[in-house]
């Protein structure tokens, strides 16, 4: 019995480790903040939970079980009140999230229709002027 304990906690604390390393890659190659915000946000949560369920596995019936337990009751409300307050934060900031082109078009695609949106909105601006109808 004890050895399905130990390989199933080596299991947990191996896929905590591996989520970490997938949203720290995460964070790296996404390309707005939004999407890094998400790969953290997501991978943070798991990689903590699988980590602290692991340990919890590891140390047995305990005073460290208990403090495991209350830290991850924490970290399961924080991580995604953190993350919800940050993506909140950078919408107030007026911060824009990025859009991909749609399948089959190319970038030079996707920054005309940026420029387009753009001349509307400042031509929009001007007393009396109309937007232009495309």
């Amino acid at each position: 019995m004890q050895e399905i304990v130990h390989i199933l906690s080596w299991i947990l604390l191996v896929t905590g480790g591996f989520l970490g390393i997938t949203g720290g890659v995460g964070i790296l190659r996404f390309p707005d903040f939004y999407t890094r915000l998400h790969a953290a946000g997501v991978t943070d949560t798991l990689c903590a939970g699988f980590i602290l369920i692991g340990l919890m596995l590891q140390a047995g019936l305990s005073l460290v079980t208990v403090k495991l337990m209350f830290i991850l009751v924490f970290l399961t409300f924080t991580s995604p009140t953190a993350t919800h307050a940050l993506a909140k934060a950078a919408l107030h900031g007026k911060l824009n999230p990025r859009f991909a082109a749609a399948p089959g078009s190319t970038d030079k695609a996707v920054k005309k229709r940026t420029k387009t949106k753009k001349s509307r909105s400042t031509t929009s601006k001007k007393k009396g002027a109309r937007p232009s109808q495309t």
